[in-house]
């Protein structure tokens, strides 16, 4: 005989409110409801070990109507325990859980099997959802407890369910069979347990609003919270795969190796390749780490440009990653710090790549984890792992791509629109460009999926619009002052000058990076602008093997609006114009249409180049996938031969692209003078001298940072290496903006020979020394030292003493 309807009610000393309970049910379900066409129930009633005579009461209710069944626990095991051996001793096409107290009343059934009706696999009774009326409330302290425990419980294991722990839920039979005997939970945390199977199953959930009144004597207490918490997290990291695990190590120790050059003595190891980058970031890490410890602006600082000063916001000082590790910084220094961010960061951003190919594209992890390590460590993401964080660290990105893809699907609007906002923010304060980078890349995939599904696009567009109209709600208020601040605040400037040829030449497209595999050194310094900006180098066998990937997959929609989001990028970073190779035709390109556009002035073209490489992953991933799959269609046509065939092809595409470690070399050691803080007897910082290293740092020779971060910041210093303005315009230049006695040193360490000083220089020289509050100069041995030495004893009109491995000039009251 098939039974319909099976209710399990778990029951530990309940001798009180049992027996109206099982009444009122059995009443509804023999009243006219039976009537409409509901066949065979039965109820089953697990007492939980109970004390009093919560048994008895339901053995009598049992011998009365043989719909009823009693299970007995020999001892009280947990409300988990009691509902999985009632549900799997059930036999009903669906089944109800509700508690001995309900709360929810019975007759709340009928708008549960409404929502299965629909489709649904669950129906959950909710108290949060709007249309839920609440009779009797519990007292106003333990409501707010329940309602903040409830949200930590659903933000780990079940978001989007607003009221995990309400005892009202009724299933389809099998799939609750099939969860109740997968769970593992003995506890109240069992009802999410549930819930996060049928999520991760793909078995669709409903949330429906019910009538709840509290009930005197509840089980349930605000500590409960605090363990079905600690049981969700338990169970969650129970639940994740030993593959992902896996992937997870294989991408830190994949960074490790990559930065080994450096984890030997991140203090003493310098990458020859960042140019002065490393000097510059280490030093936006002591100093935010400063700024937090002295309660300081975290967006702007004096130490560095002084007087002017440096705005922090505007110079990519990555906030997001700089502050939380301020006490790495205060107790390791800030080469541990930056280390630790480029190293962690990267393997993240791999693995958030590799996240949302598995989520979105891809179930094999393999083939997932082979297109993230391309995304993550594509020959532009190595070339910028030189010195540029905010370039490699990019976990965010996934995550914010993922949450548009949410808005498309329309399920919860409101709440992933919040959330894309907060990732938003977030993303800002790690780096902006990327951002833009990534924006225009989802826009780039958003027309061409458009084209080819107008019928999704005509789906997804309000609910995206809408999410992103609420996201920015979320985002603008947090970051607008920021933003003003890096705008229009001090020192805030226009535009970044990078110069005419900032675009990629296609031979970069095609060629291999300096750190790859196959990579020649001249070749690539030869098509890119320095090492840290190989923005392209993808290699001639990766673009062929993209090109056969993109023919066999062509019916894919995702195939053809990745591999226009390729292509497109592609165009895009070979700048305003471009020469076809071996010729002199220049024709323009359609980045000209941006380039004098606010926001994308300032972006170096050819970084463009980088959005193809989570392109180009994305498409490696599904034909790995496809072509390790069982009953993959390549194997159905042509067998074996032809998935060994594409296996062979996409390793000898990737092979001539391997990254290299980075090379490391000695760093330049700090002088003694600085380092033992011998600085302190000439420089008076009370009354606002400043030290002035000969010549001042700028971006070609920035090694007077390093004595500045060595010296934690003891001193301040005029010139610098950051992003600042410079003339009536406020054009953004690289460094300080310039002045005489900084241009005429600068010149002498250039050329190596010294300069007749005339009494021009002299005076010029005390005007920009009184600026700049100059109390010492000092040289370091260098490379032109003594044409510096020379030209400094005349300018200055005194000779210089050597102290502590160093040549100083004491001027104070600046010369």
């Amino acid at each position: 005989m098939s039974v319909d309807l099976t209710i399990v009610i778990p029951a530990y000393n309940e001798e009180r409110r049992l027996a109206p309970t099982l009444d009122a049910i059995r009443a509804y379900l023999d009243g006219p409801a039976a009537d409409a066409g509901r066949p065979q129930w039965e109820l089953i009633v697990v007492d939980d070990g109970s004390t009093d005579r919560t048994a008895e009461i339901a053995a009598e209710a049992a011998a009365a109507d043989p719909r009823i069944q009693l299970l007995r626990g020999g001892r009280n095991r947990g409300k988990g325990h009691a509902l999985r051996q009632g549900v799997l001793a059930s036999y009903g096409r669906r089944v109800l859980v509700t508690d001995a107290d309900l709360a929810a009343p019975i007759e709340e059934l009928e708008a549960l099997e409404k929502a299965l009706a629909d489709g649904h696999a669950a129906a959950v009774g909710s108290r949060a959802r709007p249309g839920a009326t609440i009779g009797v409330h519990q007292h106003r302290l333990r409501e707010l407890l329940g309602r903040g425990g409830n949200f930590l419980i659903r933000t780990v294991a079940v978001p989007g369910i607003r009221d995990t722990q309400c005892g009202f839920k009724l299933f389809d039979g099998d799939r609750a069979r099939a969860a109740f005997a997968a769970s593992r939970l003995s506890g109240w945390g069992i009802d999410v347990e549930i819930l996060h199977h049928f999520r991760r199953e793909g078995w669709p959930v409903a949330e429906v609003p019910v009538r709840w009144s509290h009930q005197e004597g509840s089980k349930v207490r605000p500590g409960d919270y605090v363990r079905v918490l600690a049981e969700v997290s338990a169970l969650k990291i129970r639940s994740v795969r030993r593959a992902d695990l896996l992937v997870a190590a294989l991408f830190v120790a994949f960074t490790t190796v990559l930065y080994s050059s450096r984890w030997i003595s991140p203090d003493h190891r310098y990458l020859p390749h960042a140019l002065q980058d490393q000097n510059q970031w280490e030093w936006f890490f002591e100093v935010t780490a400063h700024n937090v410890r002295h309660l300081q602006n975290p967006l702007f600082t004096d130490l560095q440009g002084y007087p002017d000063g440096v705005n922090l916001m505007a110079n990519t000082v990555m906030l997001g990653l700089s502050v939380p590790l301020a006490p790495v910084t205060w107790l390791f220094g800030p080469a541990i710090s930056l280390n630790l961010a480029m190293t962690l960061g990267l393997a993240a951003t791999a693995f958030a790549w590799y996240w949302l190919i598995v989520r979105r594209l891809v179930r094999h992890r393999g083939a997932a984890a082979l297109g993230a390590a391309l995304a993550a460590f594509a020959p532009p993401m190595i070339s910028h792992a030189h010195a540029h964080p905010n370039f490699i660290v990019l976990f965010m990105i996934p995550l914010i791509i993922d949450r548009a893809l949410r808005l498309c699907e329309g399920t919860n609007v409101v709440r992933d629109g919040v959330v894309l906002g907060l990732f938003a923010t977030y993303q800002i304060f790690l780096g902006e460009e990327p951002l833009l980078l990534a924006a225009m890349g989802m826009l780039l995939f958003t027309v061409a999926y458009a084209v080819v599904r107008r019928d999704v696009a005509r789906a997804a567009w309000r609910p995206l619009a809408r999410g992103i109209g609420i996201g920015l709600a979320v985002c603008l208020p947090l970051v607008a002052f920021p933003l003003w601040w890096q705008f229009f605040g001090p020192q805030s400037y226009k535009s970044v000058l990078h110069g005419d040829n900032a675009g990629n030449s296609p031979l970069a497209l095609l060629s291999f990076a300096e750190r790859s595999l196959a990579g020649d050194a001249d070749t690539a310094a030869a098509l890119s602008m320095n090492p840290t900006e190989q923005n392209a180098f993808y290699g001639w066998p990766l673009v062929a093997l993209a090109l056969l990937i993109v023919v066999w997959l062509w019916r894919s929609a995702t195939v053809k609006s990745l591999a226009f989001t390729a292509v497109a990028a592609a165009f895009l970073s070979l700048g305003p114009k471009f020469r076809i190779p071996w010729t002199d035709v220049v024709l323009s390109g359609p980045w000209s249409l941006l380039s004098d556009k606010p926001l994308f002035e300032s972006v170096i073209e050819s970084r463009v180049a980088m959005v193809c490489a989570p392109a180009l992953g994305m498409l490696v991933a599904l034909a790995v996938g496809r072509l390790v799959a069982r009953g993959a269609e390549g194997e159905r046509m042509w067998g074996r031969p032809f998935r060994y065939a594409g296996l062979t092809a996409v390793t000898l595409a990737l092979l001539p692209l391997y990254p290299l470690p980075l090379k490391a070399v000695d760093r330049t050691e700090v002088p003694a003078f600085i380092a033992d803080g011998t600085w302190k007897r000439y420089v008076d910082t009370a009354s606002g001298e400043t030290l002035v290293p000969v010549p001042l740092p700028d971006p070609a020779y920035a090694e007077a940072l390093h004595w500045q971060t060595t010296a934690d910041l003891g001193f301040r210093l005029p010139g610098g290496y950051f992003n600042g303005p410079w003339g009536p315009d406020r054009v953004g230049i690289y460094g300080a903006s310039p002045r005489n006695t900084s241009n005429l040193l600068r010149d002498v360490r250039n050329s190596g020979q010294a300069v007749r000083i005339t009494e021009a220089w002299r005076e010029a020289a005390r005007v920009d020394l009184r600026y700049w509050k100059a109390g010492l100069l000092v040289l370091a041995p260098q490379p032109g030292a003594a044409a510096l030495r020379t030209t400094v004893d005349d300018l200055l009109g005194q000779r210089a003493q050597w102290v502590d491995g160093v040549w100083i000039w004491d001027v104070h009251g600046g010369g």
